[in-house]
This record gives structure tokens, sequence and C-alpha cells, in this order.
């Protein structure tokens, strides 16, 4: 560890500002070494590459990489529950799975040494962000299947700090524990942390007065907007962290104190732009869909796993020091993107709009439905607390907004505090009733 500063500590100085040069040769020797792995070890990726016509020894350049084949959710589930495993199920140390709301749940499985590294970059990450040795870190991610209570965990103690491991849900005691343990640091949902303000504002206790310093937020899309709203009620700086389950959980990518993008990091990950509709390679600074390749994972390696999530990466000096390329702020899923009477439009789109309209609360939800042939979309919000004005304005005014600055109609329902679902953990922003 170093410290160059009070902005510029290094969990991990060599690796987090490694010359780019040596950086993309330690990634092509990488994954030379994990698609040789992958392809004597799992059946799925043998089958695949053969049906592509292509071997690992084809791969010269990073660039090669392109004419591998991508891996998608279905090929995990598809192999439920250990045949994506490239190691014996005696050597696995850990299972973790996703919820598996939409069928078979991903299974994922790490080593002794994939243990080690994902602490070690969640280190660097919670680091990265503005955590220190010795801050108490309050973590009210979820435990159990979910990677992100334990990945949070297992990085902060890595970083030397005291960790409370809360998990999600009963937010009353969360908040006596945060002020009476004095936390520094907060990891949980962008959703459950407003929730956590917002019933903390309620019992009369100022979060923001106190020692919290830094908020670590991740495992759903938010808006600048919400890192506003987020940063004025905590008190906090509110950093982007990002990861998933399949690639290894959070701590993939995470925000610097320049809050300008997400250094993902190189020496473990290779990530691509692709175009959502040709599949093409995008150059850096076009946007399109994130495509990660694990180059360290030793029981579960991924190769092109398409993520779905919109972004763009900027291989740009960052002030901070870091070289890793960053990864700007993931606007929404393409599978999310909601098509309504020939509009598209993102989650996120409608949610930057509210939080910019006085006396909206940062509470909704998005519900279609389908009225004959059309879908249709009802857009249900809460006003601030305090709010005195006209409700039916209030309603009328955030409805000319969306219309204006996303070109889609829809209806708005002012409800009563607290009518919005709160979240314990990632926050279901739309409930599409035409599945129904």
């Amino acid at each position: 560890m170093s410290d160059t500063g009070a902005d510029n500590y290094y969990f991990d100085q060599e690796a987090e500002c490694m010359p780019r040069e040596q950086l993309l040769q330690l990634q092509l020797q990488r994954l030379k070494t994990r698609l040789q792995h992958a392809y004597d070890n799992v059946p799925h990726y043998r089958e695949a590459f053969d049906a592509q016509g292509v071997k690992p020894h084809d791969l010269e350049n990073l660039e090669d990489l392109a004419k591998f084949p991508f891996t998608v959710k279905n090929d995990l589930r598809d192999a439920y529950p250990f045949n994506m495993f490239a190691v014996p199920r005696e050597q696995i140390s850990r299972l973790h799975a996703s919820s598996g709301t939409t069928g078979k749940p991903t299974v994922v499985g790490y080593t002794d040494g994939d243990i080690k590294n994902w602490a070690d970059l969640m280190a660097r990450s919670i680091s990265c962000a503005g955590a220190r040795p010795g801050d108490i870190v309050h973590n009210a991610y979820g435990y159990g299947l979910f990677t992100g209570g334990l990945g949070a965990h297992y990085g902060a103690e890595r970083l030397k700090c005291t960790v409370t491991p809360m998990s999600g849900g009963n937010t009353e005691k969360q908040i006596a524990v945060m002020s009476d343990f004095g936390s520094h640091v907060l990891l949980s949902t962008p959703s459950y942390a407003l929730n956590i303000a917002e019933v903390a504002r309620s019992e009369g206790v100022d979060l923001a007065a106190g020692p919290l310093r830094v908020g670590i937020f991740g495992a759903e899309p938010w808006s600048d907007e919400i890192r506003g709203e987020l940063e004025k009620q905590l008190g906090v700086k509110a950093m982007d962290i990002y990861g998933l389950s399949e690639i290894m959980g959070p701590g993939v990518a995470c925000e610097c104190t320049e809050q300008n993008g997400l250094h993902g990091w190189e020496d473990h990950f290779l990530f691509e732009i692709v175009d959502p509709e040709t599949l093409q390679p995008l150059p850096y600074g076009e946007v399109g869909e994130l495509v990660i390749t694990t180059l360290t994972k030793e029981a579960l390696p991924i190769i092109r796993y398409r993520t779905h999530d919109i972004t763009k990466l900027t291989d740009e000096p960052c002030s901070c020091g870091r070289s890793h390329v960053r990864i700007l702020r993931v606007t929404g899923r393409n599978d999310d993107m909601m098509i309504i009477r020939g509009v598209n439009v993102y989650p996120s789109q409608i949610e930057s709009v509210l939080v910019s309209v006085a006396g909206v609360a940062p509470h909704y939800q998005l519900v279609i439905q389908r009225e004959g042939i059309m879908d249709t979309l009802s857009v249900d919000i809460e006003p601030e607390p305090d709010f005195i004005g006209d409700r039916k304005a209030l309603g009328a005014e955030v409805k000319h907004h969306i219309k204006s600055m996303i070109g889609v109609t829809c209806t708005v329902n002012v409800l009563d505090t607290g009518e919005v679902p709160r979240s314990q953990g990632k926050a279901i922003r739309v409930r599409d009733l035409r599945k129904k």
C-alpha cells in the first residue's frame, strides 16, 4: 500500500499505475493462458471455439480476440450447476449464484486464488473510491448467494478497515448502528442508500452531520442526479462501483475521487465495446455494449461476456495517476430498454428527469401496460415530504418534462409519501404488466 496524499492513495500502486504498454503486454500474456485454460477444461468453450473455427493459438494480439465467440447468460444457465467450471469441483472454495428470478440461476465458483484476487481488487476499488485503512465501513450489501455482501466484506478487511456486516433491511437499526459506531464509509445499492437517508430524516437523524464521508454504491444503474441527492442527504462523496457475478462480483471497476468514469482493472479483465446490433468491436469513445473477458479467473474463466450494459471506454490519462481504462457511467442495459409508442426509453433517462424537477422525491416506479395493440407507460412518483404545492400541477410538470426531454407520452401518478415501494437491496424500477 502507498499514500501520496489524501486524494492519491493507492492500495497497489505498481498495478494501478502500470504504464499502458506494459499493461497491454500483460493482458496479452494472460489472455493467451486463459483461452488455453478454458479450451482445455470447459466443454462449452471447446465446442464453441471449434464451431467458430478458432483455437487458442490463433490469438497473436489483443485485436484477435474479436475472432472468438461471445458468452451469454444462457450459456451459464444451461451449464447449471457446475459444468462451466474449469477446475474439479473439489478445488472450489466458494459458490455464489444469481437470484434466478427469470430461470435457472447462474452459479459462479471461486478457487482460493480467485478469492484472494477478488479481495485484492475490492480493496483496490474501495481505496480508489476514498476509503482508507482504519475506516469504519458499514456494509449494507446483501450477504448470502449474492456476491455483493461478502465481496465488499473481504475487500474492506483486506484494506484493513473495520467492517460492520449489516447486510440489507432493518433500516432503523442500520441508522442507529451507523450513528453509534461513527461509520465513515457506506456500501449499499444507491436505492437502498436513499431509503436509509429518508428514514433517518423521518427519525430526526442527520447522517450528513456525522463522520460519514464516502458512499460506494453499485449493483444497479443510477444517474448523476441521484448522485447529487445522495451527496446532499448523506454528506458523502458518492462513488460508483461496478461488477457482475458472472465476471467476479463487485470490484471489476470503480470510480476514483475524480468521479469521471470507473477504472476497469485491466490486469484482471479485458474490456471491449461492441455494436449491440452488428456485434462488431467499436473504438474508444463510441457508445455500445460492454463485453468483458476474465484474465486471471481459475474456477470460472469467462470469454467475451456480453453484459448488455450500454457505455463507452476512454484511455485518456486520469489525473488520479491510475493508468487503467475508464468505463464511463453505464446509462442502462440494452435488454432494459423500453419501446413506448415507437420511442426507445431507458429507466435511467426518466430518473434523470424526475430528480431534476423541484418537489419530486427520488423514489419512483415505471409501470408498462398494453392497451389494445399499444404499450402505455405510467410513472408513479412521490412529492418531497415537505412539499406544499399543487400535486396535480406537479404531475403535469413531470409529464411535460418527460415528453419534451425524452419524447414519450406517459401518465404521471403522484402518490402519497411511502407508497412507492422502497428497496432493501436492488430496486425494482419497472413493473411490466404486459407479461402477466
